[in-house]
């Protein structure tokens, strides 16, 4: 049996198809419309399970198509059941995408600590323990947003985009710019590392989001990137719920 998996972000939707726990292929796209689910229903007919995860308002066209036409449906919130304990004392404000990417790291990762950073629109690093239980996580400024706030909440600040420059400091204002919010962010990664490290016993670091590449090639420590684990993540999920029907 074929899963649909969909993953809706702050910037973008994923849809992903798996025939169990292998991913078959996964797609961006714009926005997701009844349509192409019902394309994707007609092309793979054995697809009878889906789950989705969104970040914005409830689409309930989307919701009504996916709870008549799969015999399993899941719509991920706080109540969801889920193959590791969640400890967050807020449940509710947990952001689904951070909980997928936890469940996909504790899947290709399980009984070990794990820091999980999401570099994407924000930037979350979160903790699983080696006893699978989330154990909660930070949240800053995206790579992207912090350039877009120097630029819309000061007079002169150009909008500059990331660039590959390794400087210790700018000489003019684009480097500043550029070496401001890279480095700043470098150093904030590297000090969450080194606090996870020193409390917790062989934390395997993973990856995710658009920045991932941008951070991993100039971060000294040995990191898994995986562009797929929120879908992964989702997925494990589907999974979790149907074996308790």
């Amino acid at each position: 049996m074929i899963n649909l998996v969909i993953d809706i972000g702050n910037s973008r939707t994923k849809l992903a198809l798996f025939n169990q726990h292998d991913l078959m292929f996964s797609v961006p796209i714009d926005r997701l419309t009844v349509n192409h689910l019902q394309m994707l229903k007609d092309e793979h007919p054995q697809m009878t399970k889906a789950i989705l995860s969104s970040v914005r308002t409830r689409d309930e066209e989307l919701i009504c198509f996916l709870s008549e036409n799969f015999e399993q449906f899941v719509e991920l919130d706080h109540l969801t059941n889920l193959p590791i304990k969640n400890l967050y004392e807020t449940p509710e404000t947990l952001g689904r995408d951070r909980l997928a990417a936890a469940v996909g790291a504790n899947e290709l990762f399980p009984d070990q600590n794990l820091l999980i950073i999401d570099a994407g629109t924000a930037i979350t690093y979160d903790l699983v323990s080696a006893n699978n239980e989330f154990l909660g996580g930070n949240i800053s400024p995206g790579l992207d947003m912090r350039f877009k706030a120097l630029n819309q909440f000061t007079g002169k600040l150009p909008l500059v985009d990331p660039s590959d420059e390794d400087e210790l400091f700018g000489k003019n204002t684009t480097s500043a710019i550029w070496c401001g919010v890279q480095n700043g962010v470098l150093y904030e990664m590297t000090q969450t590392i080194e606090l996870f490290n020193k409390n917790y016993q062989n934390l395997q670091i993973i990856m995710t989001g658009g920045d991932s590449n941008f951070f991993d090639r100039k971060l000294n420590y040995t990191i898994f990137v995986h562009f797929n684990l929120t879908l992964i993540g989702l997925n494990r999920i589907l999974e979790h719920n149907a074996k308790k029907k």
